[in-house]
């Protein structure tokens, strides 16, 4: 599957989509989704999100380097994951699957993989469903990731993942959208899965951590996408991976976790990126 662009909502109305039809949703108000698509550059996006990404840059000028390095973080944690022989994952708080998504990574490597991404935006969910079309070894399942039963007990869950197998767990910046015990979360996947299996996460740092500009446009987004934002200290996302064994280098801002050729030159001059990053094994407890 290829980066895929929308239908133009405004044909879907004139065609009667009805409630069921994602393309038929209110177009009006930027999705977080949606945003973080034009950021990285993808076309699974609409002219509110584009004004809402402009809004963005034009305050913070990085905002796009933010992106594009939370993106390339999860491409080279999954890439990691595959090397060690995991073939299934479920991304938790997935967004869009576009520019860079797990299931074409995964794929590339092995044809067989799984990938069930899980979303609690109905309009997100929608687009995905649409963006996947065709592709079996992948599935979407809109669930809240509080609800870890929904998410396990989801038919699309159960058809393509095999939990007596190592699973990747992906909360890739995610979980700064939840506010309530989100280590007893992570804690509840575990618990699902067998040793062998992996944590990988993102969080945005906490405003003091940010530069002025990066501050407001976080403020701007919260307000623009009506997503609450939870900061957390190094050491509270440390403290996420209680029971899973942290990976070296630890948590690190998410352009430093196992970078590549050239990308700590370019934090150098930049200024690392206000997202914190870690990978965790579970072991055999």
């Amino acid at each position: 599957m290829t980066d895929r662009e929308l239908p133009d909502p405004a044909h879907t109305a004139r065609d009667g989509a009805g409630s069921d039809d994602p393309f038929g949703a209110a177009t009006d108000r930027p999705s977080a989704a949606r945003v973080y698509d034009v950021l990285l550059g993808g076309s699974a996006n609409f002219e509110v999100d584009r004004e809402m990404a402009g809004r963005m840059l034009a305050a913070e000028p990085q905002a796009d380097r933010f992106a594009r390095a939370n993106r390339s973080f999860l491409r080279r944690a999954v890439q990691g994951l595959l090397d060690e022989g995991v073939d299934q994952f479920v991304d938790l708080g997935s967004g869009l699957p576009t520019v860079g998504n797990v299931h074409e990574i995964v794929h590339a490597a092995n044809p067989d993989g799984r990938v069930v991404y899980v979303d609690v935006d109905p309009v997100a969910v929608g687009y995905s469903r649409y963006l996947l079309a065709g592709v079996d070894e992948a599935a979407v399942v809109q669930a809240d990731v509080r609800d870890v039963d929904a998410v396990l007990d989801a038919a699309e869950t159960r058809r393509l993942i095999d939990f007596s197998r190592p699973v990747g767990v992906l909360a890739v910046a995610v979980l700064h959208f939840v506010d309530d015990d989100p280590a007893g979360i992570l804690d509840r996947f575990r618990m699902a899965t067998v040793p062998g299996s992996y944590l990988v996460l993102s969080h945005l740092t906490t405003p003091a951590q940010m530069t002025r500009e990066t501050v407001g446009v976080v403020q701007r987004y919260r307000e623009s996408t009506r997503s609450p934002l939870t900061f957390r200290s190094r050491d509270q996302v440390v403290d996420l991976f209680a029971g899973w064994e942290l990976l070296p280098p630890g948590v690190v801002p998410v352009d430093q976790w196992s970078p590549e050729p050239g990308d700590l030159e370019e934090s150098a001059d930049l200024g690392p990126v206000p997202i914190w990053a870690g990978v965790g094994l579970r072991g055999s407890v």
